[in-house]
């Protein structure tokens, strides 16, 4: 059987996610849990369909075609898309052999060459799907420029052999303290920062990003703690993520509760300062 791998989306002309103008694969699947998560449709490595609110009707002809799991959870179905008068459910994953992925990509090759872009794999998490990832990787090697975007929650084999075949990766640190990354993204860190270590040990290309979550990143501790961590690595530039507070609607289109366990409302403080301190730029982005 051909190896495939499952995507829930790609973003055709992407200029945050890299350098230049770029490709981005999401990969469904992630082994974390963020409370925060923007994306809860790359959580889980199964097919999924969402329902846009825009446009609704509120006739229940979706909800009607839905079905119950064994804890009594409702899901949309590929029958509530077809239900749905107004066709605003989508289904969240599709399967792509490595051939065909990499052809489509390859079609807007020249475009990316020309910008000095590429590919970049994001998610979910990649790694989560080791195998098509290195294929993937393997295949467009020399052809475009590849990019992994990554919690660095993978196993140290994986990590090492993902970056040995890409070209440049994209880093998320969150939490240092490993209670509070068990707390708010739902495992233990320990291998995270492991696997940030060897990164930056290894001279391959990269950057450290921060998301700034109101009251749980944002902290001086935290941002302290990253600051520091990262300083003992050599890094001296890391970037700053946004919060993204357009994520509880993504829940509802899944129908799922959205209890992120802390203040959306409150300011986020980037405390470039403390990055500063540490002779570390930080950009907020």
């Amino acid at each position: 059987m051909k190896l495939t791998g499952r995507i829930f989306s790609i973003e055709e002309f992407a200029t945050f996610d890299g350098p230049g103008i770029r490709m981005t694969v999401f990969f469904k699947g992630c082994p974390l849990r963020c409370s925060w998560c923007h994306n809860p449709e790359s959580q889980r490595s199964e097919v999924e369909y969402a329902r846009s609110p825009n446009g609704c009707l509120n006739c229940g002809s979706c909800l009607r075609a839905a079905v119950r799991d064994a804890k009594g959870d409702l899901h949309l179905t590929a029958a509530s898309a077809e239900a749905c008068p107004r066709r605003l459910v989508r289904r969240c994953g599709e399967d792509f052999t490595v051939a065909a992925l990499c052809a489509r990509i390859m079609a807007n090759a020249a475009i990316l060459r020309s910008t000095g872009g590429g590919v970049t794999f994001s998610g979910g998490e990649p790694f989560a799907q080791a195998d098509f990832l290195f294929s993937c990787l393997q295949a467009l090697r020399g052809e475009v420029h590849t990019a992994i975007q990554t919690c660095g929650y993978t196993d140290r084999e994986k990590f090492a052999k993902g970056l040995s075949l890409c070209d440049y990766m994209l880093y998320d640190l969150k939490l240092i303290d490993p209670a509070q990354h068990r707390k708010y993204c739902g495992t233990d860190n320990a291998g995270i920062l492991e696997n940030y270590r060897a990164l930056a040990a290894s001279g391959k290309p990269f950057v450290t990003r921060i998301p700034l979550i109101p009251g749980v990143t944002d902290t001086v501790e935290n941002l302290s703690a990253i600051a520091s961590f990262v300083e003992k690595q050599g890094v001296d530039y890391v970037e700053l993520l946004p919060y993204n507070r357009m994520a509880g609607s993504k829940y509802v289109g899944l129908l799922r509760p959205f209890a992120p366990g802390f203040d959306e409302k409150r300011a986020v403080e980037p405390h470039t300062e403390i990055f500063e301190k540490h002779g570390i730029r930080a950009k907020k982005m």
